[in-house]
């Protein structure tokens, strides 16, 4: 089920069987010179859409600009500070817990994003301890990639060259869900190198051509088609999980 296209009330009829909603978080990013600028975000996305077909669970529009300062050197990034990103993040939280969402489960696709989500949610459990009051509602962190078995299958299907930022993991379930947007080029080096990552000019020198340690070419649509069916599946399983804890009375 998808909010965005779902009414308040069917909205409200749904809070009567399950309090939990998933939300896809990624950035708007550059990918190399193959990757769309949206990868971070479609990701997850896709996935959570891919598994709400096959479960009842809720699925929020996707957050889909993340903390990417690293990646401004290129055109298209778009980016938040990381003390925006937590404001916002908090107001979402604080917008679905007042209409009784208990279960807030962020599924992410940008590893930049981590250090800022997992902030927001010290934040929003912290207005809660200085009030010595209960907050009412409990908060999942899950990458994609972490997801039972998508790590796993990924190194199978990309023994080398799978790097850390424009994957071909990545890419392939961008491949799978828009083939009309698949994109080419010749890589030099084939794997690209690794290095830190700092500020925005600092990464553009490091990285000129986007890539960190990775071979984009060794993606296809029927790789990312894997990855999604069975991310997809770890996701189902990972929301239920998460919507059977109890919360203290």
């Amino acid at each position: 089920m998808l909010l965005y296209l779902s009414t308040w009330s069917e909205i409200a009829q749904f809070l009567e069987r399950s309090r939990t909603i998933v939300i896809p978080i990624g950035s708007n990013e550059q990918h190399g010179p193959t990757g769309l600028l949206g990868t971070d975000w479609m990701c997850p996305e896709i996935i959570a859409h891919e598994a709400q077909k096959s479960a009842d669970i809720l699925i929020a529009p996707t957050f889909n600009i993340g903390m990417a300062q690293h990646h401004l050197g290129f055109p298209g990034t778009i980016s938040l500070r990381p003390s925006t990103f937590i404001a916002a993040i908090a107001d979402w939280t604080r917008s679905l817990a007042a209409h009784g969402f208990e279960k807030i489960f962020f599924l992410n696709g940008h590893g930049g994003n981590i250090a800022s989500i997992e902030a927001a949610f010290s934040e929003l459990y912290a207005e809660a301890s200085f009030a010595r009051r209960k907050a009412g509602f409990a908060l999942k962190l899950c990458n994609w990639w972490d997801l039972e078995g998508v790590n796993e299958l990924a190194r199978d299907q990309f023994p080398t060259g799978h790097g850390i930022h424009a994957t071909p993991s990545e890419i392939a379930v961008t491949q799978w869900a828009y083939p009309d947007s698949i994109k080419s080029a010749v890589y030099s080096p084939q794997i690209a190198n690794w290095g830190p990552i700092r500020e925005a000019a600092d990464f553009r020198a490091r990285h000129p051509d986007g890539r960190m340690g990775s071979d984009p070419a060794q993606a296809s649509p029927e790789k990312g088609r894997q990855l999604v069916e069975m991310a997809a599946r770890g996701l189902v399983q990972e929301v239920q999980a998460f919507s059977r804890e109890s919360l203290p009375d």
